[in-house]
């Protein structure tokens, strides 16, 4: 019997969203590293040039958006690198609540941060 969450999502759909969400970090890493390190002077951006960056509400979106995405591939790649382990059916059950809790935890940390900064 399939669980709630993403335990109840089948293996190939998981696999897929993997894959998607590898894809969309190609791009959201690329226009990010381009524009916090190859346009900014020196590679590097002062604080006050990224709270200035940070100001403009596409590029917030485009990094929260980045945050989501970063964390939801991390959170399955641990997830199946878990599962590769081979735990019983409970444990499998507490490995998708603990990892599942962990990403909702660092998106939470990475908004409250973004936050803090603009």
């Amino acid at each position: 019997m399939k669980g709630n969450g993403i335990q109840g999502i089948s293996g190939a759909v998981r696999w897929l969203l993997q894959a998607v969400s590898g894809l969309l970090l190609i791009a959201l890493l690329g226009v990010h590293m381009i524009a916090n390190h190859y346009i900014a002077a020196g590679g590097l951006r002062t604080y006050e040039e990224v709270v200035a960056y940070l100001s403009h509400p596409v590029v917030l979106a485009w990094e929260v958006i980045f945050l989501i995405i970063v964390t939801f591939h991390a959170v399955l790649g641990v997830r199946s690198v878990l599962y590769d382990l081979g735990p019983s059916p409970h444990t499998q059950q507490w490995i998708d609540r603990l990892v599942g809790l962990a990403g909702i935890g660092a998106v939470l940390y990475g908004l409250w941060l973004l936050w803090a900064i603009t």
